[in-house]
């Protein structure tokens, strides 16, 4: 089952997406970020995103959505935009099909570190060290939104069943 990570953001939105067969068996599908210009308009800047995730879920064809929830910022305009975002990208989960799940910064920390209060170098460093990968990820929202899916998998445990059809279906080479 393929697992959907976002980082949200409305200048740059990571994702990550993740092959999950079961305890210890995740393996990274894709990863990267969807950039919009900050000089266009919000519209225009959330369609952007919106499209953009649309091609994404229809690609690869999450079962499920797993977000980092925005819990609070100094900043309240970035609060409002990475508001905007999370719910941009919810929306185009749940339009699809997808089970949405939203995790606290917290969470994702202790799920891939076992630390809370881990910091972006840990868990980029546990990230690969989980997926057995050896180059660097960047840029860092694609690793943040790794880190996202794998703590959907550690929260959730074990995938449900797949059929044949849906195994066949979900393979998809990195």
């Amino acid at each position: 089952m393929f697992v959907l990570g976002i980082d949200p953001g409305l200048t740059r939105c990571g994702y990550g997406i993740v092959d999950w067969r079961g305890p210890n068996k995740v393996h990274a599908v894709s990863a990267g970020v969807i950039r919009t210009e900050h000089t266009d308009p919000l519209p225009q800047r959330l369609a952007t995103l919106h499209v953009e995730m649309v091609e994404l879920i229809d690609e690869f064809g999450p079962s499920v959505v797993a977000i980092e929830r925005v819990l609070f910022q100094v900043n309240v305009s970035t609060a409002m935009a990475v508001g905007h975002a999370s719910g941009v990208v919810m929306a185009a989960g749940a339009v699809a099909g997808c089970s949405v799940f939203e995790y606290s910064p917290n969470e994702i920390k202790l799920a891939v570190t076992g630390y809370g209060n881990a910091d972006k170098q840990q868990v980029e460093r546990m990230v690969r060290a989980q997926l057995k990968l050896e180059a660097e990820l960047k840029p860092v929202d694609a690793a943040d939104a790794i880190a996202v899916a794998l703590c959907h998998t550690a929260i959730e445990g074990v995938p449900p069943k797949l059929g044949a059809a849906d195994a066949a279906e979900s393979s998809v080479p990195i």
